[in-house]
C-alpha cells in the first residue's frame, strides 16, 4: 500500500511537472507569434491616399477626348515599388476593381536593381531610362520579347511624356515582377516601360481587348 501511495505521487508530480513545461512553451510560443505579428505590421505601411480629384479630371478628360469612359488606369510612382500602385478604375462603380505590382524606370542605377525603390526617378528625356509621368492612351496591341510576348503602344499626351512613343515606352509584363506586394524589398527597374507580372498582364491584356483607347495616368504623389 505504501509503495502504491509513493507511486501515486510520483505520477502527481510528474504531471504537474510536464503541465507547467508544456505552459511554459505554449507562453513562448504566443510569445514568438506575437513578436512575429508586430514586426509584420511594422513592415508594411498603411497607404491612404485620396486619388478622387484624379478620378474626376480622368473622367472628364475621358468624355472630351472621345475615350473609354468606362475604365482608366492610374499609376502612382509616388508609392514604394514593393507595393500594388498600379489601379483600375471603373467609372461607372466609381471604384477601383484591381491592383497590381508595377515597375519604373533605373534612370542611372543599375537595369534590374531596386535602388530606387521608393523614390522613381522621372524624365522625358532619351536614353533617361526614366519613367515619365502624365497622361497615355493605351493604343495597339504588340508583340513583346518580354513575359506573355504581349505589349501596348502607349501615347504620350503631356509635355511631361511626349516621347514616349520615340522612346519605346510600351505597357507589357515581365517574369521578374512579383504577382504580389513584396515590401521592404522593391521591384526591379527597367529602363522606363510600365511592367507587370505575367499573371497581371493577362488580365490587364483581356480587359484592353474589349476595351480600346483606355487613358493610363502615371502620376508621381
Amino acid at each position: 500500500m505504501k509503495i502504491k501511495i509513493q507511486n501515486f505521487l510520483i505520477l502527481v508530480s510528474l504531471f504537474f511537472a510536464f503541465g507547467f513545461s508544456c505552459s511554459k512553451e505554449n507562453k513562448a510560443v504566443v510569445s514568438i507569434n506575437r513578436q512575429k505579428s508586430e514586426i509584420i505590421l511594422e513592415e508594411k505601411p498603411r497607404i491612404d491616399i485620396d486619388y478622387s480629384a484624379f478620378y474626376k479630371e480622368a473622367q472628364q478628360y475621358c468624355k472630351r477626348n472621345n475615350l473609354n469612359q468606362d475604365t482608366f488606369f492610374l499609376i502612382d510612382l509616388g508609392v514604394h515599388s514593393g507595393l500594388k500602385r498600379f489601379f483600375v478604375y471603373d467609372f461607372k462603380k466609381n471604384k477601383i476593381v484591381q491592383s497590381y505590382m508595377v515597375s519604373h524606370g533605373c534612370g542611372d542605377n543599375s537595369w534590374g536593381a531596386t535602388m530606387s525603390k521608393d523614390n522613381a526617378p522621372i524624365s522625358n528625356e532619351f536614353d533617361s531610362h526614366c519613367s515619365s509621368i502624365g497622361k497615355f492612351i493605351i493604343l495597339d496591341r504588340g508583340v513583346s520579347q518580354w513575359g506573355i510576348k504581349v505589349n501596348y503602344v502607349l501615347q504620350g499626351k503631356d509635355k511631361t511624356n511626349s516621347h514616349a512613343r520615340s522612346r519605346a515606352i510600351v505597357l507589357h509584363s515581365w517574369e521578374a515582377i512579383s504577382n504580389h506586394e513584396v515590401y521592404p524589398q522593391g521591384t526591379p527597374e527597367g529602363w522606363g516601360c510600365p511592367a507587370v507580372s505575367n499573371e497581371s498582364m493577362r488580365e490587364i491584356d483581356k480587359l484592353l481587348k474589349e476595351n480600346k483607347k483606355v487613358l493610363m495616368w502615371i502620376i508621381k504623389s
